[in-house]
């Protein structure tokens, strides 16, 4: 359904985006996932053809967006980041005139704009001008803008920014909801919003793709080696050096102590699952075995990890 391919853009010397390559499959909800500054909101703007790339391709809906963008735009819904409304009109008018110009016919626009409201939960709005609107409503009405002509592409930047714990929980409930008719992409530097709202996540850094997976098979790839949290009683000081003797450990390290219970992190190298041999250690040694679980590395832990690297002499943009 979307089809980026080698996607550069740049602003003199600067290199916003730099030969991005990812795909996104029908009705799925892709994370686009990256620090501010990364190029996520280029990227965003070069595929809703708000701007032309220096090379690549990219295609929505099964249209190039270079060589055929009034096709490309007809099917693309787009939130910005800073919602394009009038704050003289009312939401009402407003979404109304928002559908007349992408082409809703005369007939359905009354519906359209009735659903739009309904799905975003603006509909005790509908006679408020924009311009008095809140922060939180205003993003949501962004969102009834981009649905109004019911396309088969969403791009969302920044979908809940401004918005309140609960207005956050329903807008990730709409979007959701929204996968299988249509297809997603949702731009963010909230992890939270990655997890639990997307199928899949691209990592961008600098203008650059840095790793292309589900939430769940990043931790598991990136994890490296098997972390187990082991928390013993009764046990001397011997007991970092008894695990230490283990083969296959790679690291011990002691990471709290109190009234005699020591917890340990211990690391193994990848493919070796040492939680018999753990285990068997800790018991034979006459200590008690309290707790032997595994530590997972999070989502936050892989951004982190990928985004954080120093690249002296690069320089990026938004």
């Amino acid at each position: 359904m979307i089809e980026v391919q080698h996607l550069t853009k740049r602003y003199g010397r600067v290199t916003a985006v730099d030969d991005v390559t990812f795909r996104v499959e029908r009705g799925e909800i892709l994370g686009f996932l990256g620090p501010n500054g990364a190029g996520k909101t280029t990227t965003m703007r070069v595929l809703t053809g708000y701007m032309p790339a220096t090379s690549g391709r990219a295609i929505v809906a099964g249209f190039d967006v270079f060589d055929q963008p009034l096709e490309a735009k007809r099917r693309t819904g787009y939130l910005p980041e800073t919602p394009p409304l009038y704050p003289e009109m009312t939401v009402r008018e407003y979404l109304g005139f928002v559908a007349r110009i992408k082409g809703v016919s005369s007939g359905e626009r009354s519906a359209r704009v009735n659903a739009a409201m309904e799905k975003t939960r603006v509909t005790d709005m509908a006679a408020r001008h924009c311009g008095q609107l809140s922060k939180g409503y205003r993003q949501r009405v962004g969102l009834a803008q981009a649905l109004i002509h019911n396309p088969d592409v969403l791009i969302l930047d920044e979908p809940t920014a401004g918005l309140d714990p609960k207005q956050i929980i329903e807008t990730r409930e709409l979007i959701k909801q929204l996968a299988g008719d249509h297809t997603v992409i949702l731009s963010t530097h909230i992890l939270p919003e990655v997890s639990q709202t997307c199928q899949r996540v691209v990592i961008i850094n600098r203008g650059r793709v840095v790793a292309v997976d589900s939430p769940a098979n990043l931790t598991r790839r990136l994890g490296g080696a098997q972390t187990m949290y082991v928390q013993v009683d009764g046990a001397s000081d011997g007991a970092q050096a008894a695990l230490e003797r283990l083969t296959g450990i790679t690291r011990v390290a002691e990471v709290d102590r109190q009234d005699g219970i020591v917890g340990y992190e211990v690391d193994s190298e990848p493919g070796h699952d040492l939680r018999r041999d753990i285990a068997r250690a800790v018991v034979t040694s006459g200590w008690g075995l309290l707790e032997l679980r595994p530590v997972r590395m999070s989502l936050e832990d892989i951004f982190l990890q990928l985004t954080t690297e120093e690249q002296p002499g690069e320089a990026t943009i938004q």
